[in-house]
């Protein structure tokens, strides 16, 4: 692997990691209702399972566990979005507080898209 695509997986590695503990703190911030709880916990649900499947997918023995890794960032990446759609769209949360989680979960299932497309099966 070069330097240039090392330090592109390191440093997307910490973005996806990031955009975990920036939700889990955000989350403290949701009311303590029973709909915001089961949102609250479907969202750390995904957005955990983006990070730990990205990782996941660098220790990748081939191209298509590479691929089918890929799939489940992507997958989770978009149920995250859906999730911070849900709390602000229901009342729950504000678009304010969402909008940057939002901006860097699109911004992740773009990048991972991208690199699906480029990756064979």
């Amino acid at each position: 692997m070069d330097l240039a695509r090392k330090e592109f997986v390191e440093q997307f590695q910490k973005r996806t990691k990031r955009l975990a503990i920036d939700v889990i703190e955000f989350s403290k911030s949701l009311p303590k209702t029973e709909e915001a709880t089961i949102m609250k916990r479907q969202l750390l649900r995904s957005v955990t399972s983006v990070a730990a499947n990205y990782r996941a997918a660098c220790r990748a023995r081939s191209a298509a566990e590479f691929h089918a890794k890929i799939s489940i960032v992507i997958e989770e990446a978009d149920e995250t979005l859906f999730w911070l759609e849900l709390l602000e769209e229901s009342g729950t949360t504000t678009k304010a507080s969402t909008s940057h989680l939002m901006q860097e979960s699109t911004e992740i299932l773009s990048v991972m898209a991208k690199a699906r497309k480029n990756t064979s099966k």
